[in-house]
């Protein structure tokens, strides 16, 4: 069964490939999507090399809604979008991906029924079925090579659809293990300030306490795990201890 999530159909207009079609599925789960409607598949249905690209997301094309033709399949549908590169001489709203996608999620937020057309992998959609549909997704590539596979295309309308779901944070770092305290921070600089002070490190005297600062602050600087610091305490005991035998 789909999921419960109220979200838009994945429409492919006679995809050629069964290999395309399973990538499809497998980005339209990637984020969470698992309505799709094939119209007029090429090599038939079911498909298997369909089945083997899709890689866990097979559940997608069992479920997937078989249509003859562009109007069946959008039957239903409150709000169509249609993806293009290429202009098309017809006066439709252009939305980004990003912009798309935040519409659409406002739309079936008030009980809208909504769906994104995406063209064969040949020759994109046709005037005929980019007609029927009320606005047009337009994807910025690279001019001088427009052409989107339909795999990428679908995982990249799919990721902008999740973008509105979930925060996306821009940065992390993933720690192994635990983060260090900042008393275990502090243990490890008054460790290092001592030896490098036996060591005569500090020198001249007048910029001891600059220096002393500046290696503090770099400790702070730095985010590390309770194993980092005893790593660290563990490298100056063992140049200690290599010093002494001397």
């Amino acid at each position: 069964m789909p999921s419960a999530d109220l979200q838009p159909a994945f429409v492919l207009i006679r995809p050629q490939m069964g290999e395309n079609i399973g990538a499809a599925a497998r980005g339209m789960w990637n984020f969470g999507l698992d309505r799709m409607r094939v119209i007029a598949p090429r090599d038939g249905w079911p498909n298997q090399k369909a089945v083997a690209m899709a890689s866990g997301a097979g559940r997608l094309l069992d479920e997937a809604q078989i249509f003859d033709d562009t109007q069946g399949a959008l039957a239903d549908c409150d709000y169509v979008y249609a993806t293009t590169a290429r202009p098309r001489g017809l006066t439709k709203l252009v939305l980004s991906p990003e912009a798309a996608m935040q519409d659409a999620r406002k739309r079936v937020a008030k009980g809208q029924k909504v769906a994104v057309l995406f063209g064969p992998e040949r020759s994109g959609m046709e005037n005929e079925d980019i007609a029927r549909a009320n606005a047009i997704i337009s994807v910025p590539v690279n001019p001088e090579f427009p052409s989107l596979n339909l795999a990428q295309c679908v995982l990249l309308t799919g990721y902008e659809w999740r973008r509105e779901a979930v925060e996306v944070e821009a940065s992390r770092v993933d720690a192994v293990g635990d983060w260090a305290e900042q008393i275990e921070i502090e243990k490890l600089t008054e460790h290092y300030e001592e030896r490098l002070q036996e060591a005569g490190f500090f020198y001249p005297e007048h910029k001891a306490e600059s220096m002393k600062l500046n290696l503090r602050n770099m400790w702070s600087r730095m985010p590390m795990t309770r194993a980092d610091v005893q790593m660290l305490h563990g490298m100056m005991r063992q140049m200690v201890r290599w010093k002494e035998r001397d």
